[in-house]
Order: C-alpha cells, then sequence, then structure tokens
C-alpha cells in the first residue's frame, strides 16, 4: 500500500483528525464512510492539497486544467473515502507502529535532511508552516503507518506463474495484419443542423456542468528573507573583515596526491599477510625506483595497482585515518614504513603536494555579500515577524501600512477558488481568505506562515458568489459539443453501412497500406479499433470490423468511425531473455496493482462507502490505481569510494531521527 506522502506533504495534515469527526454536517457530506460524512470542506482541503503538491513536483509545467475534470475531482474523493475506510479498519486491527519504526520514516524524508542527515531544525520548519505539533503529526503519522501496515504483506506476496506470464506475453506480442478506412467526423460537420431548442435542452439538463465556483480577487503580502533583502545593504568593511575571519573557507585546501602498494590481511591470517608486507617493503628500500612496479605485481588495491600504486590528488576526510595520518606526515617523494589499516597493510609514497591557496578577495567579494545579505535578511525577518502579525491584524482595514513599513510588494490574485492556490498563497491561507470575516468585513487575514520563514497576510477586494453562467455565455461551447457528437453519429451511420456491404461484397477501395498491428505497437491504430482487431479470432481470417472512436486519439480528425480489414494473423517474433525479464517484472507490479485496487475496492465495500454527489462518483478503475499509486515516498542514498583499500568504505543511512 502506498498511502504515506507525496513530497513529504501527507495529504491527511490538511484535514487531519477533524476529518474523522461523528458531528460533521450531514447536510453538507459528499460521502459517507459506516454513517460517518465527509465534508465539503475536507474535500475543498484535499483538492487544495493536490494542486500544491503537484504544483511542487511540476514547477512550470504544472497546469491547474488537470485537475479541472470530472474524473480528476472524482479521484480526490475516492482517496478520501479510501483513506477513511483505511483508518476504520487500522482501528480495528492490533497493528502496532514502534518509536523505532516512526523515527526510521521521519530520517528517511529527503526534506527533513540536510546533508544527508536528518534535520530538528528543518522538521520543526516543516511543522510550523503546517500548524502542527510534533505530538499531533506524529500521532497522525503513526496511524498512516499502521494503514499502510494493512495491505502491505498481501501485495508483497504477489506471484504470477510463469504460464501466466508466458500466455500474457504471447497476447500482447500476437501482431495481425491490416488495412484501414476512416470515416472522420468532421467530413459529417456540415451536414449537422442544431435547433436553438436542442441547445437549450442541453443548457438545463446540464446546468451543474456550467457552475462557476465562488471566487475572490485578492491582494496580499509576502514577508520573507528574499522579500526583505533587497533593503538591506552590506558595507564595504563588513565584506573585509567576513574574508579575513573565514579566509580558509575561501580557498584550496592542501591536497597529497600518493601511491601505495596494499597487501590485503584477513583477520585470520594477518600474520602471513605481515610476513608479505615486510617482504615487499624490503624491496621497496633497495630498489625505491620500482615502486610502480613493484605496485602492479603485488598491490592488491585494483583501483590503482594498474596505475602502479598512483590515487591521484586527494585531501583530509577522503581517506581511512591511519592512512591520512601518515599521507600528510610524509615530505614529497618520502616512503612510510607499514601502515596497517581496517583493510591490510600499505605502503606509502608520497609524489606531490598543493599546498593551500586563499583566494583574493576580489574574486570572492560577491559570494561574501551575498552570504551576508541572506544573514541580514534572515534577522531582519526575524525582528519583523512579530511586528508584520500585529500591523495587519492591527491596522485590519488595509494592508498599505505594512507594505509601506516593510517596504514589501504588494501582490495580487484574481480568480481565486477555495480549492485554488495562487503562488505563495498555501492551503492554510485559502482557507483564511474564506473565513466570513475576510469575505463580509473585508478585513486583513491574519498573518499566516505558508513556508519556512515566510509570511503572507491577504485582503479580499471582490467576492463572487457561486453562479450558473448565463445561456448566452455557454452556447458556443454547448453547440460545440453538440455538433460534435452529432457528426460522429453520422460517421458511425455511414461506416456501418459500408461495413455491412463489404461484408457481403469485399472490395479494397479506399483501405490503407496494409501495416502489422499488436497490443505492444498499435501502429496509431485506435484502442477501440486494435481491441476489436484482436478479438477476433484467428482462424476465421480475413474479416472485416468497425469501431466507433469517440475521442480525438493523436489528432483532432481522428474522432468518427474506422472499419479494419483483418487480413491474417502472424506469430510473436521471439523475445530476448532480458526483454521477457523486464516483462515479467512488469506484469508482477501490474498484478500488485490489482491486488492493491482490489483490496481497496473490498474495503470501500466493507465500510459501507456512499458516495452522495452524482458528480462525483467513482471513476475508471485505473484512475482510482493511479490516485493510490501517488501517495508514496522513496529516499535513496548512493557514495562512491576513490580506491578499494585506501579511501573510506561508504556508510549506511542514518535510521534513527536524532534525540529531540
Amino acid at each position: 500500500m502506498l498511502f504515506i506522502l507525496v513530497l513529504i506533504l501527507p495529504s491527511f495534515v490538511f484535514f487531519g483528525i477533524q476529518g474523522y469527526n461523528n458531528l460533521a454536517d450531514q447536510n453538507n457530506a459528499l460521502a459517507t464512510v459506516d454513517g460517518v460524512p465527509i465534508t465539503q470542506q475536507e474535500y475543498d482541503a484535499a483538492l487544495r492539497d493536490r494542486i500544491e503538491r503537484m504544483r511542487q513536483s511540476l514547477g512550470a509545467n504544472f497546469d491547474a486544467k488537470l485537475l479541472d475534470t470530472p474524473d480528476a475531482r472524482a479521484a480526490v474523493l475516492d482517496q478520501l473515502v479510501l483513506d477513511r475506510a483505511l483508518a476504520r479498519e487500522a482501528a480495528k486491527t492490533n497493528v502496532v507502529v514502534t518509536t523505532d519504526r516512526l523515527r526510521e520514516f521521519l530520517a528517511a524524508v529527503p526534506a527533513f535532511q540536510q546533508d544527508g542527515k536528518f534535520s530538528y531544525d528543518r522538521y520543526k520548519a516543516f511543522l510550523a508552516s503546517r500548524g502542527q505539533t510534533e505530538a499531533v503529526f506524529e500521532q497522525t503519522l503513526r496511524n498512516d503507518l499502521r494503514k499502510q501496515a494493512l495491505g502491505q504483506a498481501l501485495i508483497d506476496s504477489t506471484i504470477v506463474p510463469k504460464q501466466v506470464t508466458e500466455r500474457i506475453e504471447r497476447i500482447l506480442l500476437e501482431q495481425r495484419e491490416v488495412r484501414e478506412l476512416r470515416f472522420p467526423a468532421e467530413q459529417f460537420a456540415s451536414k449537422v443542423a442544431l435547433t436553438d431548442a436542442q441547445v437549450s435542452e442541453y443548457y438545463q439538463t446540464n446546468r451543474k456542468q456550467f457552475e462557476t465556483p465562488e471566487s475572490v480577487r485578492v491582494e496580499y503580502l509576502v514577508l520573507s528573507p528574499e522579500t526583505v533583502s533587497a533593503a538591506v545593504s552590506i558595507p564595504e568593511p563588513a565584506v573585509a573583515a567576513y574574508y579575513d575571519q573565514n579566509k580558509a573557507r575561501f580557498g584550496t585546501e592542501e591536497q597529497r596526491r600518493a601511491s601505495h602498494i596494499l597487501i590485503a590481511a584477513e583477520p585470520s591470517d594477518k600474520a602471513a599477510a605481515r610476513k608479505k608486507a615486510d617482504e615487499v617493503m624490503a624491496k621497496v628500500k633497495a630498489a625505491p625506483a620500482d615502486f610502480a612496479k613493484l605496485a602492479r605485481e603485488n598491490s592488491k588495491d585494483p583501483g590503482s595497482a594498474t596505475q602502479g600504486g598512483d590515487l591521484g590528488f586527494f585531501g583530509r576526510g577522503m581517506m581511512v585515518k591511519p592512512f591520512e595520518e601518515t599521507a600528510f606526515r610524509l615530505k614529497e617523494g618520502e616512503t612510510s614504513d607499514l601502515v596497517e589499516t581496517d583493510f591490510g597493510f600499505h605502503i606509502i609514497r608520497v609524489t606531490e603536494i598543493k599546498a593551500a591557496q586563499a583566494k583574493p578577495l576580489s574574486e570572492v567579494r560577491a559570494d561574501i555579500e551575498r552570504e551576508l545579505r541572506s544573514q541580514q535578511a534572515q534577522k531582519y525577518y526575524t525582528e519583523a515577524a512579530d511586528q508584520f502579525t500585529n500591523l495587519v491584524y492591527e491596522q485590519a482595514d488595509s494592508l498599505q501600512p505594512a507594505a509601506a513599513k516593510f517596504n514589501l510588494k504588494m501582490q495580487s490574485a484574481d480568480n481565486l477558488t477555495r480549492s485554488g492556490i495562487a503562488p505563495h498563497l498555501g492551503p492554510r491561507m485559502v482557507e483564511a481568505i474564506f473565513t466570513d470575516d475576510s469575505l463580509k468585513n473585508r478585513r486583513n487575514t491574519q498573518a499566516v506562515e505558508v513556508a519556512s520563514n515566510t509570511l503572507v497576510a491577504a485582503r479580499v477586494l471582490d467576492y463572487r458568489p457561486a453562479a450558473v453562467q448565463p445561456l448566452e455565455k455557454v452556447a458556443p461551447q454547448i453547440r460545440q459539443v453538440l455538433e460534435r457528437r452529432e457528426a460522429i453519429r453520422l460517421a458511425r451511420e455511414a461506416g456501418e453501412q459500408r461495413l455491412a456491404t463489404l461484408r457481403k461484397e469485399p472490395n479494397d477501395a479506399g483501405f490503407s497500406a496494409p501495416k502489422l498491428v499488436s497490443r505492444r505497437q498499435p501502429q496509431d491504430l485506435p484502442p477501440e479499433a486494435l481491441a476489436e482487431v484482436l478479438r477476433t479470432s484467428a482462424d476465421k481470417l480475413p474479416q472485416y470490423v468497425g469501431a466507433e472512436i469517440s475521442t480525438d486519439f493523436r489528432s483532432a480528425t481522428s474522432a468518427g468511425f474506422v472499419i479494419v480489414q483483418v487480413a491474417s494473423a502472424k506469430p510473436s517474433e521471439p523475445v530476448a531473455p532480458a526483454q521477457r525479464d523486464a516483462q515479467t517484472r512488469a506484469i508482477t507490479q501490474q498484478a500488485a496493482a490489482a491486488t492493491e485496487l482490489s483490496y481497496s475496492e473490498a474495503l470501500k465495500a466493507r465500510h459501507n462507502v456512499k458516495i452522495l454527489r452524482s458528480d462525483l462518483k467513482t471513476v475508471a478503475t485505473e484512475e482510482s490505481a493511479a490516485v493510490a499509486g501517488t501517495s508514496g515516498i522513496s529516499s535513496t542514498s548512493g557514495d562512491s569510494s576513490k580506491s578499494a583499500g585506501a579511501a573510506k568504505s561508504s556508510a549506511a543511512p542514518a535510521t534513527a531521527t536524532q534525540q529531540k
């Protein structure tokens, strides 16, 4: 089960414990789970959360229209009811999430890490931005981990028999030789004649489609170190003083280049390794010029032996401690005595030394100014935060005094809805904007911390209640829908008539050139047509089949009707072992996803889930599976060593948070 976090921002954070409040208003319910309602407020918060997570994930490529579809809106509610059902199921179990498991999970969240390790300061900043305490957040996370454990064992144990995967593989790769004859809907558009009465009837029947949600136009201020940094000036003496105090930071540290010979030593046979090392050491002392030759012949470090033992340049902290201490103690050209490490015995020769060098102030002035400005801006923000919060509250009829006092740019957003999030306006800010005091009295909102070190206060300038758009405004849109629908119907009728004739009197006129298609390589054949082609039995060919294409496929001219002449069946080509293995993994993953979906649907049935809004009824199976699969989080770590036997071995990632 993958119901935890996306970008470490769990959906439950936004509807929280009150989402399980049995006293919620039944009249405001969109759905119920075991009779307990899910309210419009919970749904709006979850939708805002989904939008914000997609915005963070997609960045500049984010388009809010992705979630402004019936399927996407229904998917949000489907995830809410599933989460509620999981919570109720978990409450009945004896699954326990230990403190160590909780700490391990938190330590693996990238946004809580700094330099690859858990940062308690970042964790606290996240909680502050969400307005939550550690106890509340961690208890909610603990509950979510319990829910995750419910079906994970079932999913992890998914096994697909070899016979099944081979059968699926044959099905995926089976081929048909086909030719197409298209009846594009656009060719029939000129024959469509709509009346105003038809347009009006569609409007009256589907008024919900043309409803615009309540929206506002707002102005707002953002107080953060970034927005106040422009007012910070850094005098030249401060730059020079900082440079003098931190010269070590603005240069290159001393580096050593060394070669070594490693005699590997097993704990059980260290004496033999020591004897071998002494013998090699004697040869080095007898013929110092043969060091590289002796390294190639005797060293067990595969990374450097072929290079005559050369490790290249390295600084402090890159090698294991005994090796480093010796290398940085030797003079250029000197050779060490035997040095013992966990890897065995080393003979080290320093071949070159690069002394530490400091960069001149002129080269690092811009970096120093940037750092000092950032520090001063952070300090200014810390001092100004309380003043900003008090000022927008005390002078609640305008944001101008705060803008003037803190030299902030007034920003604006229009057409903001309860489920929409403009730049800088997180879910908590949107909630504050849509309070009665803000909407009716036009008072400033409170200063809301939307992110770490970022306060926002807003003021409603204009409020537009929810309303159905007038017919004259949406009539062109309705006419386009009806014309397209009717054109597709005419194309289907013409195609079906031609199909009936072809089945009686086969004729190749108008058909495309033959091509091979399969489930893996449909060759631009629309899915509806491909399904009909592959449904045709191989022993009944040649044959004609037809399919209505109700949606545009590949191009705007695809909708309509297509006739396909299925000429013959072709056996699948042999599959390379690597491709077969990849296919087996993919099939197993799909089977696990199907198991997860089945488990989810069974849970919803067991807990008597009811969707009360017809426009938010359950979406297609693929959409449900996709929603369930977007709430996972993974963390990876990697390390590389400079040379086996000399560089530090990679460390395992931490699994426990620091004590709080």
